[in-house]
Parts: C-alpha cells; sequence; structure tokens
C-alpha cells in the first residue's frame, strides 16, 4: 500500500565551479603608468620641437687667403697668405712661388711683362683653392727698385701689362693695385714683416728691432725713432693699439745686385788703367 511504500530521497545539486577573481589594479600604480607615458611623450616632443627649431650645425669657416705679388728686380715673387679668424696670417698655411727675370728685365719688350705672372697666379690660384676661391681673394702687384730706375714711360708701359693679366686672372683686382711702392714703404712693409716673425709688434716700440733689408736693387734701413723726423723720412704704423713712428729711408742702387754690378765695373776699368 501507500504507507509502504519508500520515501524518495532528493538528488543532491551540482554546483559548477566558480572563477577567481582577477586582481583589480590599484590606483598608485594607474598613477604611475599615466606619469611615465606622459613623461616619455613630453620628451618626444621636446626633443622633436628642438630638432625642428634649431638651426642647422654650420660648417668649420673656409680659411682666407691674400695674394701679394712682389716684383723685384731680379724676381718676381707671389705671396700667398692664409688668413686666421682673426684676420692675422697663418704661416704656417702660406707659401710662395718665385719666377726669373723681373719685371725690369721687360723694358723692351713690355708686353711680356704680363705673361711672366701666369705661372705665379696659376699657382695662387691652386693655393687658395681653385677658380671660386679666386673670385673672392684679392691680389695686388707691388714692384719695387727694378721698376723705380726705369724711365716713366717704359715702367707705366710694364705695369699696364701686368694690370691686364691681373684683371684676366679671375682674381678680385682692381688697376689701383698694381703699383710702383716707394722705397720708403718697401722698408716698413720689411720692418712689419720681421717684427712680427719675432713677436715683438703690439707691445713697447723699444723692444722691436730695426733692420737693414738688401734687395737687388736697393737697400732699405728702418727702426723705431723717439726723434723729430723728416716728413719724407718718417711713417706712423698702428698694429693693435700700439702706434710706432718709423725712420724708414731707401737708397738706390745700393742693392746686392746693383753692388755687384758696381763692383765688376769698377774693377774692370781699373785693369784697363
Amino acid at each position: 500500500g501507500v504507507g509502504g511504500g519508500r520515501t524518495p530521497h532528493p538528488r543532491p545539486t551540482m554546483r559548477e565551479p566558480t572563477k577567481p577573481l582577477s586582481p583589480r589594479p590599484s590606483r598608485g600604480r594607474c598613477r604611475l603608468c599615466g606619469l611615465c607615458l606622459g613623461s616619455a611623450l613630453l620628451a618626444i616632443v621636446v626633443s622633436t620641437l628642438a630638432h625642428l627649431l634649431s638651426p642647422p650645425p654650420q660648417p668649420a669657416p673656409s680659411p682666407s687667403f691674400s695674394v701679394v705679388i712682389d716684383g723685384g728686380s731680379t724676381g718676381t715673387r707671389a705671396h700667398v697668405f692664409s688668413l686666421g679668424p682673426d684676420g692675422r696670417p697663418d704661416l704656417a698655411r702660406s707659401a710662395v712661388m718665385r719666377v726669373s727675370p723681373g719685371l725690369s728685365s721687360f723694358a723692351a719688350d713690355t708686353a711680356r711683362a704680363g705673361e711672366s705672372l701666369r705661372p705665379l697666379l696659376e699657382f695662387a690660384k691652386d693655393k687658395v683653392g681653385g677658380e671660386g676661391a679666386a673670385a673672392a681673394t684679392e691680389v695686388r702687384l707691388m714692384a719695387t727698385a727694378g721698376l723705380r730706375l726705369l724711365e716713366e714711360s717704359v715702367r707705366e708701359a710694364i705695369l699696364v701689362s701686368c694690370r691686364n693679366a691681373l684683371r684676366a686672372s679671375g682674381f678680385r683686382f682692381e688697376d689701383s693695385w698694381a703699383k710702383v711702392i716707394p722705397g720708403s714703404d718697401e722698408g716698413v712693409y720689411a720692418w712689419v714683416a720681421a717684427n712680427y716673425a719675432m713677436g715683438t709688434l703690439g707691445g713697447d716700440p723699444h723692444k722691436t728691432i730695426g733692420i737693414i733689408e738688401l734687395g737687388g736693387a736697393s737697400a732699405q734701413l728702418t727702426f723705431v725713432s723717439d726723434e723729430v723726423l723728416p716728413l719724407e723720412l718718417s711713417t706712423n704704423f698702428t698694429f693693435g693699439e700700439t702706434t710706432y713712428t718709423l725712420y724708414s729711408n731707401s737708397f738706390l742702387n745700393f742693392g746686392q745686385v746693383s753692388y755687384l754690378i758696381h763692383r765688376i765695373l769698377f774693377f774692370t776699368v781699373l785693369v784697363r788703367d
């Protein structure tokens, strides 16, 4: 019967396994990550702006040059001076070339005087860096006692020939830059060169050295003087903040070659007598 039946037991219910909860990041860690990311972005922006706004690196300045052609009595020299950033000659990088005979040797054929400068101009052009650099480089011709001994018309014809060659050389040139300089100026230039090389310029004038320069056709005597000098023998020269009062005198026909010629003539006459 009903009363004798078994009471059914309820079935156990199966629970599904729960997944472990992932840990939530703390607020402090989020702030740290945001700060790092912001700093990195800021560094990138600053670096980019600095690269775009900063001027490009400037190349090292090219050396500048000056060319002086010394027209002596026995030969002609081209002095190529390399100038440092302060405008002073860098003697270690300067160069010189000589050709002979001198310009005065073309007295009978003045048109050839300019041709004699061409090897010197090619040499100078190579030293300054070619055609482009030559266009920015001055060239000057200073002739000395060899031309001073010639008649004015012959002297001027030689200068005209030289100016034509210099004008066509590719260097910067003006006609007034080719001239015959007085003997006193020749002495001053020699005095400046000697004292510059000795390191005595720019200081006490009495610590400079006097010079006797023996050229081919003349001799020059130049030194600092405290005495009152005739205007034609006195020159004021300023270097830096120091002014020098110079005695400078030139003695034509007292150069080395002139002396030898006079001695030969003297002994020739002596032997004949």
